[in-house]
């Protein structure tokens, strides 16, 4: 998986990684995605999850494989195909079997399938995705998804002489049902050291750091006031350092008035008043630090789910919602 930017990684380098190491297929959210790495040299399969009507014809050009989920997508689809004047053209489908997001029923799988022949498609796979597989087992509502999603494998298998793939994980669901995995499974935060549960992270190694540099220390007094809307009233004479990243670059406001923190010089910095669009400042009144020191967000050491809880959201949130106005460096 490397949608959302490689959640938040950056698609193309991380894409090149993955095929260099033999990941024989990807999958993004949007066509506009997948086109991205296609114009980056990509050439091996690219699966895309939440095609939009408007994309098909990207789609087709890009040579991109989309999961149809939506029963009205068929008969658009096969005409976008026919015009292209192709056939055997590579398609997914996306069975709704409890999440309730996207996807056909179950019904509606299997009539798609009675009537595949009547379509210029090749069936390639048949996928349902987990909601909560991060639970503690047993956990009957994800139970009750992996029953319908079986029923519907042994009605599917029935259709083909020879079978599609079936998958239906994502990483946590690697971790915590590993007996279903099938024929494939769609790691996608697990890359990124992640896996939305503490226990399976310390399996995992983070591949990123966020990192800037002090931009100027202020000297404020005790009852002065820091930031937007007087954020922060200094309860003591206190060193304020200025850090040049804000809500702009992916840092929320709601990371602001204490919740988040920076390390500098092996020490936590918490934020001080109200997150800023560019800037957002710490204290470092018992820091020993100057300007063009290096405040770190989260690295290998301060992984991204610790900064994430503290601001109440999860890695996955925090991870891809960096902007592109940060920096990728790959090393």
């Amino acid at each position: 998986m490397v949608k959302a930017n490689a959640y938040g990684a950056g698609t193309v380098d991380i894409a090149k990684h993955l095929v260099s190491n033999g990941v024989d297929s990807l999958a993004v959210a949007y066509a506009s995605e997948g086109k991205q790495l296609r114009l980056a040299g990509i050439e091996v399969p690219i699966m895309v999850f939440y095609p939009q009507v408007d994309q098909f014809h990207t789609l087709i050009q890009a040579k991109l494989e989309p999961a149809l989920y939506h029963p009205d997508h068929f008969a658009r689809f096969d005409t976008e195909v026919k015009k292209a004047s192709l056939s055997s053209y590579p398609i997914h489908l996306k069975c709704n079997t409890g999440l309730n997001r996207i996807g056909l029923s179950p019904s509606e799988c299997l009539d798609v399938l009675t009537h595949k022949n009547n379509f210029p498609f090749e069936i390639k796979s048949i996928y349902s995705h987990l909601g909560a597989t991060e639970e503690a087992r047993p956990h009957k509502f994800t139970e009750n998804q992996i029953e319908r999603f079986l029923t519907l494998k042994e009605h599917a298998t029935a259709c083909f002489d020879t079978p599609p793939l079936f998958h239906l994980l994502n990483t946590s669901g690697v971790f915590n049902y590993p007996e279903y995995q099938f024929d494939m499974v769609r790691v996608g935060i697990g890359l990124n050291g992640y896996a939305n549960h503490p226990e399976w992270d310390k399996k995992l190694k983070p591949i990123a750091e966020l990192s800037t540099s002090i931009a100027q220390i202020h000297h404020v007094k005790k009852g002065e006031s820091v930031g937007y809307n007087q954020g922060w009233i200094a309860p003591k004479d206190s060193q304020i350092a200025v850090l040049p990243i804000g809500h702009a670059d992916g840092i929320a406001r709601h990371f602001g008035n204490g919740k988040g923190m920076v390390w500098i010089n092996g020490k936590k910095a918490p934020f001080v008043g109200n997150v800023c669009m560019d800037m957002l400042m710490v204290e470092v009144t018992d820091i020993d630090c100057k300007t063009n020191d290096r405040a770190v967000f989260f690295d290998t050491t301060h992984p991204a789910s610790s900064l994430a809880k503290a601001g109440g959201t999860i890695s996955y949130e925090l991870l891809t919602g960096l902007s592109n106005r940060i920096e990728r460096i790959v090393v």
